[in-house]
């Protein structure tokens, strides 16, 4: 089997490429509200907080429906969930064009957009596992790469856009855009390697350790009475609060300060464009030095970035800021689905990444409305920035208790560090 797979190529590098592109739509497109923000504010004369609860309600909601795609996912395949979710992003955005009240705003982007949203990131992760037991880590780098390029190239475009043809116009062209793309790229998507007559790459090494992925792990049920799941439920909470603080409120932050809008926008496309680099060397090295340890110096990069900050805010600062916290921040998202297969197996690994990621969603939801409504009192970010180092820290500390759970006949060795 191991020749014949060397000799023919392995379909789960094309679910790779099809991941690495609806990460990099659909989280490009949604990270465009900090771009958004300034324009916003300007027609309607809305608080930055007010604003900022849409992009809360929208975390909160693409949680929850993470978790329904994660089961649908593990039932039914990844290409409906994704087609679907596909629908719903798109006309999300096509109908934000048309806003002119703030709840109109909560609905459309809070509420429409965040259901497409739900049907990405949980189901690409977990069909990626799926395909690879060998360099799962480097894979799933990959993946997560996606997004990070995405908030390259999208912010840029878009604020392109805004200027020549302004933000409603520019809403109306990312939708067309994002549905026609992610509902022709589903159709190529398989939910496991059993459809193209393959086997999970690196398989029959595990097997010979005596480990069967795909019929060994914990159920949603297990999980949870662990003490493993909410630890890492909690770490996915400090990072999404971190990571959307910066996504939100980077940009006009550094308006704030003086920096030309164009330039603010590429402070938070630099952060992203390094972060690709971050996310794939991220799942390399765990795949060879371990999870924990890589989301450790994750978190510890994190906190760095955060004191920077603090320190000032003249363009190089803020340029030197996106490549620490580019290269630290985004390692535990790019670790986290390998994770989850290491401590509770396959059985039920998207309902449970689901369960995991929500908890973080959270996190990302009252990360940025937190720190509008901070600014909105103080007329400043520092005590935001504070809160994501404490968070920093914490992240750091509660890795050094995630130990592997106790074996429920299956998904995890428990001879294997995470």
């Amino acid at each position: 089997m191991v020749e014949k797979r060397e000799q023919r190529f392995f379909y789960g590098y094309v679910i790779v490429i099809i991941a690495f592109f609806f990460g990099a739509l659909a989280w490009g497109s949604l990270r465009t509200l900090g771009v958004y923000l300034e324009p916003l504010v300007n027609e309607f004369a809305w608080m930055r907080g007010t604003i900022s609860l849409a992009f809360t309600v929208c975390m909160v909601v693409t949680g929850l429906v993470g978790i329904v795609a994660g089961r649908l996912t593990d039932r039914f395949g990844p290409g409906v969930v994704m087609a679907v979710g596909g629908c719903f992003l798109g006309a999300g955005y096509l109908l934000v064009s048309q806003v002119s009240n703030i709840w109109q705003l909560y609905l459309c982007y809070g509420v429409i957009v965040a259901i497409g949203m739900g049907g990405f990131q949980v189901p690409m992760s977990s069909t990626v596992a799926r395909w690879f037991i060998k360099r799962r880590g480097l894979m799933t780098g990959l993946i997560m790469a996606g997004p990070a390029f995405g908030i390259t190239t999208v912010p840029l475009v878009v604020s392109w856009l805004i200027i020549d043809y302004g933000w409603r116009t520019s809403f109306i062209m990312m939708g067309s855009v994002v549905t026609v793309l992610i509902i022709l790229g589903a159709q190529f998507v398989r939910r496991n390697p059993g459809q193209t007559g393959e086997t999970p790459y690196g398989e029959d090494e595990r097997k010979g350790e005596g480990l069967d992925e795909a019929v060994r792990g914990f159920s949603l049920k297990e999980a949870i009475g662990s003490r493993q799941f909410w630890v890492l439920g909690l770490i996915s909470f400090g990072y999404f609060f971190n990571i959307n603080v910066v996504m939100v409120h980077i940009v006009i932050h550094a308006t704030g300060a003086g920096i030309s809008p164009l330039a603010a926008v590429s402070v938070l496309s630099t952060t992203a464009a390094i972060s690709v680099a971050g996310r794939i060397i991220a799942g390399g090295v765990a795949d060879r030095m371990g999870r924990r340890k890589t989301v450790m110096v994750g978190f510890g990069l994190t906190l760095v970035a955060f004191l920077w900050l603090l320190a000032g805010s003249e363009i190089w600062m803020l340029y030197l800021f996106a490549v620490v916290f580019g290269i630290g921040g985004w390692a535990v998202n790019a670790v986290m689905s390998p994770m989850v297969a290491e401590l509770f197996g396959m059985r039920e690994h998207g309902v449970i990444l689901g369960m995991v990621t929500f908890t973080g969603t959270i996190g990302g939801a009252a990360g940025p409305l937190l720190a509008g409504y901070i600014f909105d009192i103080t007329g400043s970010y520092q005590l935001a920035f504070v809160f994501c180092g404490i968070l920093s820290v914490a992240g750091v500390v509660l890795t050094l208790f995630l130990r592997p759970a106790n074996d429920k006949g299956g998904g995890n060795d428990s001879r294997r560090s995470t």
